[in-house]
């Protein structure tokens, strides 16, 4: 994308002038005839740098630069100054925090030569902003966000997977960022400059589906109007994404196993095979067994994925988080609705942390930034949320108590260590599915290795304790 530089002067001439200067040194431009006219461009035309004029009308130099500094915008400017107002230029510089200034009339050479440091400088700040973000959260992976224990789980799983060539299941919840979880094993794999592509199998109609993956030849169905690569072809020494593996119909299901493991497509209609370098990566919001069970996803094509599984938790499980990545979400709404939201008011944390989540992350995102564009400014409170998200972020009401409890519900009582409730669950779980241990990972939500560790760390010496002989309902 071509750098996007603003050229701010209230003369027609000049102003057309110096934007088809710009313009010829490889830039693009966007002009304003003065500083309101620029502040209103600024709302949807995000420049690397600004070249800007000092004497205009309603709003001169000055008052725009002074504006933006208000505005905590760092753009640099550059402010073009006559003959004769070098010290003013200087003092611009110095007080309002300018980038340079160029004496008109202004020569393309040294022009350049400015524009080019500012929007290096541009870069570097952003850069410095990124790296300052990722460093006030000590849970950040890519664009995963997370402190609490389940996510720093899923940080290590990543690490550890991503620079390998191993094919990965990712399962979880709709909106627990599943295809995010696959960009970061893909930017952290040697596979990184290759291309990253994603297809989501439940949007696309059965008759369509082979076509995407595959590819096909001109004529090869009707509507083949051309030859067409498919996705492994387009991912070639790159990653691709299965998304919802689950939903892709089991017939494909099998053509997809064999290209898999042969490492060769055949486009539709085509006559030969055609090698591909691919690195799979699968995602399902169906636990995996249970998918099995359904015949929605088949045994052999689920053990040829599942070589690393990647469970990733509900928002309803990291309650801890939700601080750290509406931080960072508020980051993203302001640069793209051009608001100034700074935080989530103490209520509306205490509402959220007390919420069910049931659109997970994608869910947090939406909310947040449907209350960033009502508040504009300042903290998102309780009145600035939709009212039809009142179910979603009223507390959950408390169940009122039953007679009698099913033999595998756990009944405790206050004041037991976390340890003991933890184990206690476990091992009731692994009764629930008769000591299968994969089947009880995925209903708790962890990785079956983190399973195996708890379950030596149980035994070599930690007791149920109290929770061990807690009464049960009969």
């Amino acid at each position: 994308m071509p750098t996007q530089i603003l050229i701010v002067d209230d003369d027609a001439a000049q102003r057309s002038d110096m934007a088809e200067m710009v313009s010829s040194l490889g830039f693009e431009v966007e002009t304003a005839a003065d500083g309101q006219d620029a502040l209103a461009k600024l709302a949807y035309f995000r420049p690397s740098a600004i070249v800007t004029d000092l004497v205009m009308p309603r709003m001169d130099g000055a008052a725009l630069l002074k504006e933006l500094t208000t505005r905590g915008d760092r753009t640099p400017a550059i402010v073009l100054t006559g003959f004769g107002s070098i010290d003013q230029a200087l003092s611009f510089v110095h007080d309002l925090k300018a980038f340079w200034f160029l004496e008109k009339p202004v020569r393309p050479g040294e022009l350049r030569t400015l524009l080019e440091r500012a929007v290096e400088q541009r870069h570097l700040v952003e850069e410095a902003e990124r790296l300052s973000l990722q460093l006030s959260y000590q849970g950040v992976l890519g664009n995963l966000i997370g402190d609490s224990a389940c996510m720093k789980e899923v940080f290590s799983l990543i690490r550890q997977v991503a620079p390998t060539s191993a094919s990965v299941l990712i399962s979880g919840e709709s909106g627990t960022g599943k295809e995010l979880t696959a960009r970061a094993i893909h930017e952290l794999s040697p596979r990184n400059r290759g291309p990253f592509v994603a297809i989501n199998c439940a949007a696309l109609p059965e008759s369509l589906m082979e076509s995407e993956l595959f590819g096909h030849e001109k004529g090869s169905f009707t509507g083949a109007v051309e030859r067409r690569a498919g996705c492994f072809e387009q991912a070639h020494n790159g990653t691709l994404l299965l998304d919802e593996i689950a939903e892709m119909p089991v017939s494909t299901q099998a053509k997809l196993l064999r290209v898999i493991e042969e490492g060769k497509v055949r486009r539709l209609g085509g006559t030969h095979e055609i090698p591909v370098n691919v690195r799979v990566l699968a995602a399902t919001n169906r636990a995996p067994e249970a998918a099995i069970q359904s015949k929605h996803l088949r045994e052999d094509l689920y053990y040829r994925l599942n070589v690393f599984h990647i469970s990733l938790p509900a928002l309803r499980e990291r309650i801890e988080d939700i601080p750290g990545l509406a931080a960072a979400l508020i980051r993203d709404i302001n640069r793209k609705h051009d608001c100034r939201v700074t935080h989530l008011s103490p209520e509306v944390m205490e509402r959220f942390a007390a919420a069910s989540w049931p659109g997970n992350v994608r869910e947090l995102r939406n909310l947040i930034e449907r209350a960033a564009i009502v508040a504009r400014s300042g903290d998102i409170r309780l009145r600035h949320l939709p009212g039809a998200a009142a179910a979603t972020v009223q507390p959950v009401a408390p169940q009122p108590p039953k007679a009698a409890l099913p033999d595998d519900v756990l009944q405790l009582r206050a004041g037991i260590p976390m340890n003991e409730v933890e184990e206690a669950y476990v091992r009731l779980t692994l009764k629930h599915t008769k000591n299968n241990r994969r089947q009880a990972a995925d209903l708790l939500g962890m990785c079956l290795r983190t399973l195996h560790s708890k379950l030596k760390a149980y035994e070599d010496g930690k007791a149920l304790g109290a929770v061990a002989g807690l009464p049960r309902s009969q």
